[in-house]
């Protein structure tokens, strides 16, 4: 009977093989560990030192700017006054004024197609030509049978004549006369319908000379010469859409409605811009037409309508713009590039170039802002130098060089007065 002792392990010998694999194992796992931990500990530290001395060189630089009269240098801009227009931004889609796409009215083969693609065509251009000898054919059979029936109209109108001299002179009867009366209406109705006859074969035969019926632009071809094209297709042998004018839909938000239709009661045509994607590139210009009779409630917003001339078209059907509609005008404001503007813990601020080159801390207060323009109201003047780009090197008194090329004649003239 196996006692205690003899179910409890036997640990493996020091001498055993994997014993020795085991052990070897674990050390090589805890040198690895320790080796990442002083790796990472001597990185935390490297960049704790290497962050103080950036910080220690950075304030020794503006230490020793400010002690050595050091020139920062700095891009600037003037201080303008002028009139600011106050507008509403929206998203709008080109759309054009008027789209037609052209069906054939009478079935035969194309002869000829008088247009290229993507062209300019006015309103009666001809297009499309339609085999038209079966067409002419038709008017020329309704014109005969309209000269056969007109001379039976003429022949029995002097039979009728004498029919009624008759009556008159008691030897025909009224029954007799009222009968000849109307088969001369059957004559007459005869030649009435000739004439509608030849009337619908000259329709068809005008419809076989296809014409532009607006200015506009021709898309892609549909059909080429030499196709069979049918009275009852309806899928088009071209579209043309017209260029110029051309409309954009955009959208405001319901907030604004009632101050664009105040103005629109007050004043004729307001004006509306359209600028690319970026918002950056200005296409065109044009008046507001009309807004939509309801708001969309699914996203809050309603639609409107503006009307641009488009001359130089450089606005295409279904292109995405940035509109701005155009509600008011600011006249004589003070105005300077967004960029100068400064956050502190005192409010607004930006910094000045004085007439000695030397920058100054300056409070203002923005009333207006219309994109990358601020609209001021006191803290700056025109002709005021405006510190746009390395305001965060400068603090009060310390000197600048304006690197800006296009603003060192403005400079000039400025610095001849109490303010650069």
């Amino acid at each position: 009977m196996p006692t205690i002792e003899s179910l409890r392990p036997i640990p493996p010998s020091i001498d055993d093989p994997a014993y020795e694999r085991k052990s070897h194992k674990r050390s090589w796992l805890h040198t690895v560990v320790v080796l990442l931990i002083l790796v990472g500990a001597g990185f935390l530290v490297w960049r704790i030192a290497t962050a103080r001395q950036e910080k220690e060189k950075q304030a020794a630089a503006r230490e020793a700017i400010l002690a050595g009269n050091q020139q920062v240098p700095v891009e600037a801009s003037l201080v303008e006054q002028k009139d600011v227009p106050v507008y509403l931004d929206g998203l709008g889609t080109v759309t054009a004024y008027y789209t037609v796409t052209v069906n054939s009215r009478v079935t035969g083969q194309i002869m000829q197609v008088n247009f290229k693609e993507g062209q300019n065509v006015r309103k009666g251009d001809l297009l499309i030509l339609i085999d038209p000898s079966s067409y002419k054919a038709a008017l020329d059979q309704a014109k005969g049978q309209l000269v056969r029936d007109q001379a039976q109209l003429d022949d029995y109108k002097l039979e009728l004549a004498r029919y009624k001299s008759l009556y008159q002179q008691g030897v025909y009867s009224k029954e007799q006369l009222d009968a000849e009366q109307a088969l001369y209406g059957q004559y007459l109705g005869t030649v009435e319908a000739d004439q509608a006859a030849i009337e619908t074969a000259q329709v068809n035969l005008n419809y076989c000379y296809i014409r532009s019926p607006i200015d506009g632009r021709v898309g892609l071809r549909l059909v080429d010469p030499g196709n069979i094209v049918q009275a009852t297709s309806t899928t088009g042998m071209l579209i043309i859409t017209q260029m110029r004018p051309i409309a954009v839909d955009f959208s405001l938000p319901e907030d604004n409605l009632p101050e664009v239709l105040t103005k629109m009661r007050s004043e004729k045509g307001l004006t509306v811009d359209a600028y690319d994607r970026s918002s950056k590139d200005h296409l065109a210009t044009g008046k507001l037409l009309t807004v939509d009779n309801e708001i969309d409630q699914t996203t809050g917003t309603a639609k409107f309508k503006a009307v641009f001339a488009n001359e130089n078209e450089t606005l295409f059907p279904d292109q995405f713009v940035n509109v701005r509609l155009i509600i008011n005008h600011l006249p004589h404001a003070i105005v300077m590039p967004a960029a100068a503007l400064q956050h502190g813990p005192d409010g607004d601020f930006v910094f000045l170039v004085d007439a000695d080159h030397k920058a100054k801390a300056q409070p203002v207060h923005v009333a207006l802002t219309e994109g990358s323009t601020l609209v001021v109201d006191n803290g700056v003047k025109p002709g005021d130098g405006v510190v746009i780009d390395g305001a965060e090197k400068l603090s009060t008194g310390t000197p600048v060089l304006v690197t800006m090329e296009s603003d060192q004649t403005a400079y000039k003239k400025a610095a001849q007065g109490t303010t650069l």
